[in-house]
């Protein structure tokens, strides 16, 4: 799809420009969707907890692509987020044509009450604001008959396993959300999609570079531009659910013939390295 041309249509449709808001736009594949978004030709409102990061990343599509990026610092994590957030669009007058809701974390650990900080923030992202994002944003694009929701899931969302509980539950909330959304927003002209990537190249799983490259090279490991575009063409394209890669297809059903001794067995020896 050419996204620069989607994005001149919108604006004719609309009759003025089209303001994207992309969550976790300080750093990995938030980056890219503002990136992606900005060469079409759309206006921006990045938000992140990362203040020095996010105002480079402005600074640098701003002056690599001409757009209007807007700055947002704000723990996203916090039980009024999304209302805040909300507020501070109306405040200046923001119109938010494209929601993405691409904040998140990961952690792999068993629960335990040391890690209660790290499982209310993991609530707190994938679960409490994604979904109040979705009821205020959505909300005003009901109104206009106009709008764009991408979720980000995982397909750990569909694979659960033993140091991931927390990880899996949120993310197949948000799939289980979005699809639901899809056809309660189709009504209104507005599309809700989610995405459910495998394995990308990003440090989150903490592979060396070789083994990242391998990853890369056989297909196993997708790279982060290439997830981004299939995920925005997906968008567009007012899909309910988009599962990139092959992974999709054999991980889900691996997982499920993968015995439950055989799931404890591989957490114990993880255990013991830990």
């Amino acid at each position: 799809m050419d996204f620069k041309r989607k994005i001149n249509d919108l604006k004719h449709f609309q009759n003025r420009d089209i303001m994207a808001l992309v969550t976790g736009a300080s750093s990995g594949m938030g980056v890219l969707y503002a990136e992606r978004l900005a060469e079409a030709g759309c206006n921006l409102l990045i938000v992140s907890n990362q203040e020095n990061e996010l105002n480079e990343v402005a600074t640098k599509i701003s002056g690599k692509f001409g757009v209007n990026v807007t700055v947002r610092f704000q723990d996203l994590a916090d039980e009024n987020a999304a209302q805040r957030l909300y507020d501070f669009c109306e405040n200046e007058g923001l119109i938010i044509d494209i929601l993405i809701n691409n904040a998140g974390m990961f952690y792999f650990e068993e629960m335990t009450s040391e890690n209660d900080r790290k499982t209310e923030t993991m609530l707190g992202l994938h679960v409490f604001t994604m979904t109040k994002m979705c009821r205020l944003f959505g909300d005003a694009m009901k109104e206009r008959r106009f709008g764009y929701i991408l979720n980000v899931s995982s397909l750990a969302a569909v694979t659960p396993f033993p140091g991931i509980a927390m990880y899996s539950a949120t993310k197949s909330y948000i799939r289980t959300f979005t699809k639901a959304l899809h056809f309660e927003m189709k009504y209104y002209g507005v599309g809700a999609t989610v995405v459910c990537p495998a394995a990308i190249a990003t440090p989150l799983y903490n592979l060396s570079d070789n083994l990242m490259k391998v990853g890369l090279a056989i297909g196993v490991v997708r790279s982060p531009e290439w997830l981004v575009r299939r995920a925005l063409r997906g968008m567009f394209n007012r899909r309910c659910i988009m599962r990139p890669a092959f992974q999709n297809i054999y991980g889900p059903v691996g997982m499920f013939l993968l015995p439950n001794f055989l799931k404890s067995f591989i957490w114990r020896k993880i255990k013991t390295k830990q």
